[in-house]
């Protein structure tokens, strides 16, 4: 159902919550599921007093892992599928054992689970199925016919295929959706499986008073079922290659920028159709968690078009985007948008005059506050209450490593800053969050467990070892729960739990 304009905010109290990805769940599979030890970590988050657990895209990714490059913006990823409840629900027998990360493209433990529910399931199930599918049929069917096409092409790009399947002739897909009526069944029978797994989840976590936060990659994958699908949407030429991809200009951070080669969108397109591609993308996400981070929010505003044949992001140009008209027709179909932008870097008076106009909350990293003078912005005496605070990201060192990385004189700064705090980080640095302004306090998991930098998600930049830091229950120290729940009470984070619409 469409959210109204009456709907109120998630932020509208003060809360506190966790940033952990699923697949950093522990368990007895390569990644985390949404099995026992989700629900058993929803409990940790009722019992610590804390509302929010924010995690990162939940979309299938390629073979790197990463959650920000992924095959669509819509399909879940299949290694979070519980095999446990595939058994419960009769579907699989229990001896046919998950090994190793599951092959979206041809996984034998699902085949045998859709085996399993085509033999069994009841009527009502069938009938779920079924509405899925419908429901779900404008990304769904051009998901399936991705997958099904690049297995057959090797795993090649859609721009190496045949270029009648490539082009996406009528006839030519007439054809694959017969001839793989069986395989494009088994995908979508897939993702049936992650969204239901995933709405029980949900369930169990809206009534326990948590809200679950996604997060929204702005630029979509080159390949990917959405540019195959919808060429005319980003500027690409006739072969399917960009003609400009994403980026962000030379910084202090890197002297030739960042190329991350995704391809641009057709603003004019996407706006002449009423952004509708962005419609279905926000709705399919928000019927999975009740409130979202859009990633690099300012390229709404202006984003850094980079040409294609470059090999940096040297020479690249600032491009307006329409994101006024686009928030402007999201807000009329959604009402009050659950939306927080990462507002991180150089942000200019134009983006900020696009957040606030629309009162998207912002983000405020304490791990960046304290170089620079008293007026830092990040800093918590200047956090405004219209934002979220975080220690760090799962971009960042955990907290624990970012500070043994200090210089000693950084450090003391820190320190004195703090108040020359008893306790050992990274306490000092979450009770800042906490005590924060800000409505919104958010501390990654590996903060709470006071783990360094051996634990840290992701290094930006680079493109091996990431994406795989789990947690293990042991690593909780008794009466953690209790600690942080006082911590919330203290600084108001508590809200009574209430539906939330």
């Amino acid at each position: 159902m469409p959210r109204t304009h009456e709907t109120p905010s998630p932020l509208d109290q003060r809360r506190a919550g966790v940033l952990l990805h699923p697949t950093s769940l522990p368990g007895p599979g390569p990644v985390g599921t949404l099995g026992l030890d989700a629900l058993r970590f929803v409990e940790f988050l009722q019992a610590a007093g804390l509302t929010v657990w924010q995690m990162l895209p939940l979309s299938q990714p390629h073979d790197d892992g990463s959650p920000y490059q992924c095959m669509s913006v819509n399909a879940g990823n299949i290694d979070l599928i519980c095999q446990r409840s595939l058994v419960e629900w009769g579907w699989l027998d229990a001896t046919d054992e998950d090994i190793g990360r599951r092959n979206p493209f041809h996984c034998e433990q699902l085949r045998l689970a859709r085996q399993g529910f085509l033999a069994v399931a009841e009527d009502s199930e069938r009938e779920g199925f079924q509405h899925f599918v419908q429901q779900h049929a404008h990304w769904l069917e051009d998901y399936a016919l991705y997958l099904a096409l690049k297995q057959e092409h090797g795993g090649r790009p859609w721009w190496q295929w045949d270029a009648a399947l490539r082009d996406r002739h009528t006839g030519a897909l007439h054809k694959v959706r017969k001839r793989l009526d069986e395989v494009l069944d088994q995908y979508r029978f897939e993702q049936y499986v992650f969204y239901r797994q995933w709405g029980l989840l949900k369930e169990a976590a809206n009534a326990r008073g948590i809200l679950l936060f996604g997060d929204m990659p702005i630029f979509v994958a080159h390949d990917s079922a959405d540019v195959w699908a919808h060429r005319c949407l980003f500027d690409l030429d006739d072969a399917g290659q960009p003609r400009s991809v994403a980026g962000v200009p030379p910084d202090y951070f890197s002297a030739t920028g960042q190329r991350w080669g995704n391809p641009h969108y057709d603003w004019t397109r996407m706006q002449a159709e009423g952004f509708q591609w962005w419609i279905e993308r926000i709705a399919s996400q928000l019927e999975l968690v009740d409130l979202m981070r859009i990633d690099h929010f300012r390229g709404f505003e202006a984003y850094w078009s980079i040409p294609a044949d470059e090999p940096t992001a040297m020479n690249g140009q600032w491009v307006e985007a329409p994101g006024e008209a686009l928030f402007r027709t999201l807000k009329q179909r959604f009402g009050r948008l659950p939306l927080v932008a990462e507002d991180l870097g150089v942000i200019t008076p134009e983006v900020e005059a696009l957040r606030d106009g629309f009162g998207l909350p912002g983000m405020k990293i304490l791990q960046f506050a304290f170089e620079g003078g008293a007026d830092n912005p990040y800093l918590p005496h200047a956090h405004e209450s219209n934002c979220v605070v975080y220690t760090g990201t799962h971009d960042n060192d955990t907290t624990v490593g970012w500070f043994q990385s200090c210089d000693e004189g950084l450090r003391n700064h820190v320190l004195d800053y703090l108040g020359q705090p008893a306790e050992p980080m990274p306490w000092p640095l979450v009770r800042s969050a906490f005590a924060s302004v800000a409505r919104l306090a958010v501390v990654p998991l590996q903060d709470l467990l006071g783990l360094d930098a051996r634990h840290r998600m992701n290094v930006p930049g680079t493109t091996e070892g990431n994406w795989t830091w789990r947690f293990t229950w042991d690593q909780f120290e008794d009466g953690l729960d209790e600690k942080v729940r006082a911590m919330a009470a203290m600084y108001g984070r508590t809200p009574q739990a209430k539906s939330e619409g």
